[in-house]
């Protein structure tokens, strides 16, 4: 017995927002039973709506801007050889954030409630797909993202304080040697407590406990360090384009038609199959869907603001209007980051360059472009700049996704597909405590393990899978629940979420085929939530 037939004759069950059934390989599965059905849940506490649409908006930007967009334009030129692609691929990210964001704001107006893309996949394909977003999310997505970015707050801590370091080590318990499985390379990692990932835990920690104290607390948080990166990316952008305009990189980028230099429908590019295996020639389409690993990353997180939309206020309007401006201003903001290195350093350049401007765009020094941006503009003090500005940049990454994660496991519990406790709020501040906590004691282990890094390379693919689900949720309600309440309606529907799954669909074959260590191992992660699901919805149903 499917949902569809459930709906029609159970109105009052709809009231719980579950599915009665789900089905996996023909086999049919009773979903978990709604908890808290008790007369005591009127009394229990709520969430609380403390977001406004200026905090919506912080969440939303806060999450999205991390450390990528000052490290991966490197790795996009290096792939992409051409001015014009290499901005190609950014306009690539922007259209398909924009069209995500426009799509998802009709399902955060209709279902504004806690845990977000979690609540639509279970509303629209059932609680099983609901629930391996959410095992994924735990497992890496949020809780590997946080814990890269708190690791790189301590890596950039250490600009200014040199004792802060990966390689001073309080307590190395282990080197894990490379080991290849399939077209994996896993292990090549230290694991134990070094300064840096010690600064990492404890900011882990402090945004924590910050975060069981109120959504208040935390959105003021975010808003004054979204507040802050955003006025670092404009001065940098305003210093690109002012002092920083180099004759040399405006000679090699875009004079004499550069800019347009291998970026023909024909013109080759060369990509390593794997690790390690051969180098294959690829063209235009290939290319600019193999580089979007690492701007789709820096661009990823922009849904988070609805996992928190049980505490937003005036939801349906506030989350579709949070979604749209905050996509909007990060992916201008990014595309013109990325113009203005173009106009302080060469794009190509040599790995052994002695300077800045030698080493290019290409072989930045461990990737820092933006670093070896404001270098080439104030060689004295410019890498000082960036390193603060990317710990403000992380730090309110780190927040954000700290607060809005939990609210995930939140929802998860209230259907019985997580730890029980997750599912209550503290009495007095309103929020999640027992979630905030096993997401951060977890987020701490992947700081100390060494293999977060491993893990984010995995999660891309998934991530690709979940959001082309979440939009193909759109056809299915449309489908399935005609007359709903829908205050915000998808902009360009059907064609532009239609595009979307399009463009999503051709990236996830091209990693597929050319990046399988960014491909299997995530899909690996995603079923393994299947049995995981069977365990704890049957634990469920014991104990209701």
């Amino acid at each position: 017995m499917r949902l569809s037939a459930c709906v029609s004759l159970c109105d009052s069950y709809r009231q719980w927002d579950r599915r009665s059934f789900t089905t996996l390989n023909n086999v049919t599965i009773p979903a978990v039973s709604p908890r808290n059905q008790n007369s005591s849940a009127a009394d229990a506490p709520r969430l609380s709506q403390s977001l406004g649409l200026f905090s919506s908006t912080a969440i939303v930007i806060g999450s999205m801007v991390g450390s990528g967009i000052y490290i991966v334009d490197a790795d996009i030129a290096r792939g992409t050889g051409s001015p014009a692609l290499y901005l190609a691929a950014w306009i690539v990210t922007g259209v398909m954030t924009l069209v995500g964001a426009l799509s998802y704001g009709e399902l955060a107006a209709m279902m504004p409630k806690a845990g977000g893309q979690y609540v639509y996949l279970r509303e629209s394909l059932g609680p099983l797909w609901g629930f391996l977003f959410g095992w994924t999310l735990f497992l890496v997505i949020q809780t590997g993202t946080i814990a890269a970015v708190c690791v790189a707050f301590g890596k950039f801590l250490g600009v200014f304080f040199p004792s802060v370091s990966a390689t001073n080590w309080i307590w190395h318990i282990a080197h894990v040697p490379s080991l290849r499985v399939g077209p994996m390379v896993l292990g090549n990692m230290d694991i134990g407590l070094n300064t840096a990932n010690l600064a990492g835990v404890i900011v882990v920690g402090f945004l924590t406990i910050v975060n069981i104290f109120g959504v208040r607390l935390g959105a003021l948080i975010q808003n004054v360090f979204t507040s802050a990166k955003a006025i670092a990316l404009a001065a940098l952008i305003l210093l690109a384009f002012t002092v920083g305009i180099n004759a040399t990189a405006w000679q090699a980028n875009f004079a004499n038609g550069h800019f347009w230099e291998n970026a023909g429908w024909h013109s080759p590019h060369a990509v390593e199959v794997g690790v390690g295996g051969p180098t294959v020639w690829v063209n235009l389409l290939v290319i600019l869907a193999v580089v979007q690993v690492g701007s789709l990353f820096s661009a990823d997180a922009w849904n988070n603001i609805t996992f928190t939309a049980g505490e937003v206020k005036n939801p349906r309007r506030n989350l579709p209007l949070s979604l749209v401006l905050g996509t909007g201003f990060v992916v201008a903001v990014y595309f013109l980051v990325s113009l203005a290195y173009l106009v302080v350093l060469p794009l190509h350049g040599d790995a052994n360059g002695a300077t800045a401007a030698a080493r290019g765009i290409q072989y930045a020094a461990e990737d820092r472009v933006a670093t070896a941006v404001l270098g080439q503009i104030f060689p004295a003090w410019g890498a000082l700049l960036m390193a603060g500005a990317i710990l403000v940049s992380t730090f309110g990454c780190a927040n954000g996704m700290t607060l809005a994660g939990a609210r995930v496991y939140y929802a998860m519990s209230q259907d019985g597909l997580f730890f029980k406790a997750a599912g209550k709020l503290h009495p007095k501040y309103k929020t999640p405590v027992a979630a905030l906590v096993v997401q951060g004691l977890w987020t701490m282990f992947l700081c100390l393990s060494g293999s977060y890094g491993q893990l984010l390379d995995y999660i891309i693919f998934a991530e690709l899978i979940f959001y082309m689900l979440t939009i193909a949720c759109l056809f299915v309600l449309r489908r399935k629940r005609p007359d709903a309440e829908r205050p915000y309606k998808a902009l360009g529907y059907p064609v532009l979420p239609a595009i979307y799954i399009a463009m999503a669909a051709w990236i996830a074959l091209v990693l597929l085929r050319y990046k399988p260590q960014y491909t299997w191992p995530g899909l690996v992660l995603v079923l393994i939530g299947i049995p995981v699901y069977l365990f704890w919805s049957r634990r469920a149903r014991v104990q209701v």
